[in-house]
């Protein structure tokens, strides 16, 4: 029986993917304050680290200034290939984003280490609330919220604190954004 069973294991293994299938990761788009790191390819003095600026552009040689922001590494690598194409006919560029400087979140209030922290990869506020090392005795964990702006309005979104942190309610663990400002008061006295 064993004989059978392990050229079956072997057949379904070979069946199967080699990679279980996962939700599409986030495209990751440019915002001022990363650093871009562009190359081309056998082209002196073209290897540039660039930064882009609060407006959301960049400059770059034999091209000058434009706007990068919201665009994907991608995006901006094709778009310098063809300004470039004038110029450097079938130049091979590459974009990459050496530095997520501009993707930050702060946290602010009653946490043992209150700042600002780089967003590495997809942060929630629990996560967020852990790296600024925890809430202190004096946090008023039922009004715990995050400040957002969206399209230039800011917003205030509530944080179930008390019931994520027993288990309930994670859906509501929200992923933070570039710019949000994780807000913990202070318990009142009266």
């Amino acid at each position: 029986m064993r004989a059978l069973l392990l050229p079956l294991f072997f057949w379904l293994l070979t069946c199967l993917p080699a990679h279980p299938a996962r939700a599409q990761d986030p495209v990751y788009t440019i915002i001022p304050g990363d650093v871009l790191q562009v190359n081309v390819w056998k082209e002196d003095g073209m290897d540039q680290e660039v930064l882009v600026l609060p407006d959301g552009s960049i400059t770059f040689p034999l091209i000058g200034s434009f706007s990068v922001k919201g665009l994907t590494p991608e995006d901006v690598q094709a778009m310098i290939k063809d300004k470039l194409a004038k110029v450097i006919p079938d130049a091979a560029v590459t974009v990459s984003v050496k530095a997520a400087l501009g993707h930050t979140a702060s946290v602010i209030g009653q946490v043992a280490k209150p700042g600002e922290f780089v967003m590495a990869h997809e942060l929630t506020v629990m996560q967020a609330l852990s790296q600024a090392g925890g809430l202190t005795p004096y946090a008023d964990e039922s009004k715990v919220i995050i400040l957002r702006r969206v399209d230039g309005i800011e917003t205030s979104i509530p944080v179930p604190y008390k019931d994520i942190i027993n288990g309930d309610h994670l859906d509501q663990d929200v992923a933070l954004t570039p710019g949000d400002v994780v807000v913990v008061p202070t318990v009142s006295l009266f």
